[in-house]
């Protein structure tokens, strides 16, 4: 039975945070970028991964065109898709301390451009928010992608969202964000503070998109009820117990799933040899 004091300490990790292919390994492998400290738990092919720190509902990570679902402490490499469900949501941590979350609902490809450590993320459906580490003041580059923006950070901590296909969302929580069109190259970068936002359309420059200053506080309210709910509601995975469900609920495992309780038998068919025999008939019936 679920003791109510793990479920506790997690809605406080989701309040905080809410408010603060295949490759060669020599392709997979990236130099740390110099002075950023070093998690040793990242080594070999990992030391350019993102690790798995909780995870609840359906997120899963493309192998091919086959989805694998992913448990507490696997990788995601380089150049990989992760996909998260209606229910699922995930929190994944890089070698230099930097973390990023994915909503339900989301496609996201993890540094789609191996040579170039800063390019962390390509959102193309759905919604992250990412907190950037610095190290002693020093900056700490990173830049996200999606189809209509381009947002370079230092050491922050930003909501990124397609609202559709066309549109971008950018809300900064901490540190400043640098937005660039994607697709008009020749538009200038915005700067985004503390408590702003900004919306990036597709065939719109960025001089005609306004700064919402007031924006943060309804985001970060939505963010902690979406937290809330998927903790909550369906618990983080933490190393044991609870299957990843499929899209719709009720269907076997995805690929990888090693958390899943396997369907008790089937009751035995009627006249079955196992079964108990009737009673003998009393004498002289």
């Amino acid at each position: 039975m679920r003791t109510v004091r793990p479920a506790v300490g997690w809605l406080l990790v989701a309040a905080t945070l809410s408010v603060c292919l295949a490759q060669s390994p020599r392709q997979l492998v990236q130099p740390l970028p110099p002075n950023v400290p070093h998690d040793p738990t990242f080594t070999g092919l990992n030391e350019s991964a993102a690790k798995v720190l909780t995870i609840t509902g359906q997120v899963s990570v493309l192998r091919g065109s086959q989805p694998w679902a992913l448990n507490v402490g696997d990788f995601v490499q380089q150049k990989q898709v992760v996909l998260s469900g209606p229910d699922g949501y995930a929190i994944f941590q890089v070698s230099d301390g930097s973390t990023f979350e994915v909503f339900p609902n989301s496609r996201v490809t993890f540094r789609n451009n191996p040579g170039t450590w800063s390019d962390m993320l390509d959102l193309w459906l759905g919604r992250v928010k990412v907190y950037i580490r610095r190290f002693g003041g020093q900056p700490n580059p990173a830049r996200i992608y999606t189809p209509t923006a381009v947002i370079s950070v230092r050491g922050t901590t930003f909501d990124v969202a397609l609202e559709d296909e066309d549109t971008t969302y950018v809300a900064v929580e901490e540190g400043q964000v640098g937005v660039r069109h994607r697709l008009i190259p020749q538009d200038g970068m915005r700067l985004v503070n503390p408590g702003e936002a900004i919306r990036v359309y597709k065939n719109a420059p960025l001089a005609k998109s306004r700064i919402d200053k007031g924006a943060m506080a309804h985001r970060a309210a939505n963010a902690l009820a979406e937290a809330f709910y998927t903790i909550m509601m369906r618990g983080p995975r933490i190393g044991s117990g609870g299957g990843v469900p499929t899209p719709g609920g009720g269907g076997a495992p995805l690929p990888g799933d090693t958390e899943a309780t396997p369907p008790p038998p089937p009751p035995p068919p009627p006249g079955d040899a196992g079964a108990s025999a009737p009673p003998p008939p009393p004498p002289g019936a």
